[in-house]
């Protein structure tokens, strides 16, 4: 029988950006420590199969605040002040809406979206958000430049050298990071709230973007010999600039923050649990995008390095498959749902978790019938894009599809072949069997044509792609 989900039911969503799906203890990863995540998917249902929609960071959070896939449209870019979104829905219908952020790209001037929200508290300093100037002190060099992201930024330094200029002489322990910080607030927050007959409140944690600085004694987890300059920030261009012992330690980095979140987020979910409210409350636990540690011959998410010459990056598994864990009271927890998935469903799933109409403009479909066990969903493919961009080349967005056996990764304008992948076989996506499976190919290309027209995609972007 299905189970009864509560009338009052409290949403609580925690995101933490460039979280991996395979980073996680619950989903098979046998060497990374995330215990209080791990307990939480014990009570929570697993969406197995959730991929990107719009990425990156900006884009993917406007499609789950929207409800609506974007990357057919537009690119990264402030949430449209017309737009439908969840706050004002909620908001309206009488609950209170709080939003707790490190997340600084949705903070920038006009980006709209604590729009709707009663609340929006922002912990400043995240990749090169600079609150406060240090002039009297130079930007020194923690990363050579060679082995990171290589743009400059303002202030005389690369990103890495800039952000632990801004934010690391400030740092004393532990609970100065920005996670440890901002999971504080939500749990604060919950402290002189949880009386509220009703709240939603969104905790948006950059953690674990990069760069990646938690104690040395979380990096010593996983790499604990290592005596050369900390790896914490990818060069966005080929691993293979790393030596072997500085991929390890980059990686050791990215561990280290990942189970520096899970702690952090812990103590949200710990509080949540202490004020008695748990049992009508529902809470999201997701990750906007994945991130490259070596894999593909690739560190970073996209292709901002001077000397690849390989153009704009496919999104393989490694930062298309993201985490999605719902827990509600009512709903047996501790499950795993294979049914594609993708953010433009957390929109409407919220909604209906609340009670209120679905919008007629939302794309994405209600998760709701799935954590009831329904077997009707009736998706056949998930869809990952960068902004369609026509006329660019090998520079233009990579289209990443898959129907949960095969992963397909197609061009556009025809400036680069499709690659297939049989991901029962073949799961890290290494080898391509386009050449001997052009029936499939042509299916999911086919496939991919008639989900963007069911868009209303501009017809000239859907003859591009393939």
């Amino acid at each position: 029988m299905p189970g009864t989900i509560p009338d009052d039911l409290n949403i609580i969503v925690i995101v933490s950006d460039t979280f991996r799906y395979d980073h996680l203890g619950a989903h098979g990863n046998p060497w990374i420590k995330t215990p209080e995540l791990d307990a939480f998917a014990s009570t929570a249902v697993s969406f197995d199969n959730c991929y990107v929609s719009s990425f990156p960071t900006i884009p993917t959070r406007t499609d789950w605040f929207t409800g609506r896939y974007g990357f057919p449209f537009y690119g990264w870019k402030p949430l449209d002040p017309r737009a439908v979104v969840i706050a004002p829905q909620l908001s309206g219908a009488g609950y209170i809406c709080q939003l707790i952020i490190d997340t600084p790209h949705m903070m920038r001037a006009d980006y709209n979206f604590d729009r709707g929200f009663h609340g929006a508290v922002w912990t400043r300093g995240q990749e090169g958000d600079t609150p406060m100037t240090w002039m009297n002190h130079p930007v020194v060099e923690k990363m050579p430049n060679a082995k990171t992201r290589q743009r400059p930024f303002p202030f005389d330094g690369v990103l890495a050298n800039v952000h632990a200029w801004q934010n690391h002489h400030l740092w004393h322990s532990e609970e100065d990071r920005f996670v440890a910080k901002t999971c504080r607030l939500a749990s604060q927050w919950l402290e002189h709230n949880y009386q509220t007959e009703l709240f939603f409140l969104w905790v948006d944690c950059f953690d674990v973007h990069e760069p990646w600085d938690p104690p040395e004694y979380m990096v010593a987890l996983y790499d604990p010999d290592y005596d050369g300059v900390p790896m914490f920030h990818p060069n966005y261009g080929p691993a293979s600039d790393y030596t072997p012992e500085e991929l390890r330690n980059l990686r050791a980095h990215y561990a280290g923050e990942v189970t520096l979140v899970s702690k952090h987020v812990g103590r949200v979910l710990r509080m949540i649990e202490d004020t008695g409210i748990a049992d009508r409350t529902a809470v999201f636990f997701m990750a906007d995008h994945g991130m490259y540690l070596g894999e593909h011959n690739r560190t970073g998410k996209s292709n901002i390095c001077d000397h690849d010459d390989r153009g704009s990056w496919p999104l393989y598994r490694e930062v298309s498959h993201i985490p999605l864990l719902i827990r509600v009271p009512g709903i047996q927890g501790g499950r795993r749902v294979s049914a594609l998935v993708q953010p433009p469903d957390i929109m409407p799933t919220i909604l209906e978790l609340a009670g209120r109409p679905v919008p007629n403009v939302a794309h994405g479909k209600s998760l709701v019938p799935l954590l009831h066990r329904d077997a009707s969903w009736d998706r056949d493919i998930a869809v990952s894009a960068q902004a369609l961009q026509i006329g660019r080349g090998r520079d233009g967005s990579k289209i990443s599809v898959t129907d949960g056996r095969w992963s397909l990764v197609l061009g556009q304008d025809g400036a680069v072949p499709p690659e297939l992948y049989d991901l029962s076989a073949d799961p890290c996506e290494t080898t391509n069997v386009a050449d001997g499976n052009a029936d499939r190919v042509r299916e999911l290309t086919d496939a991919c044509h008639g989900f963007l027209r069911g868009l209303d995609a501009d017809e000239d972007k859907v003859r591009a792609v393939g």
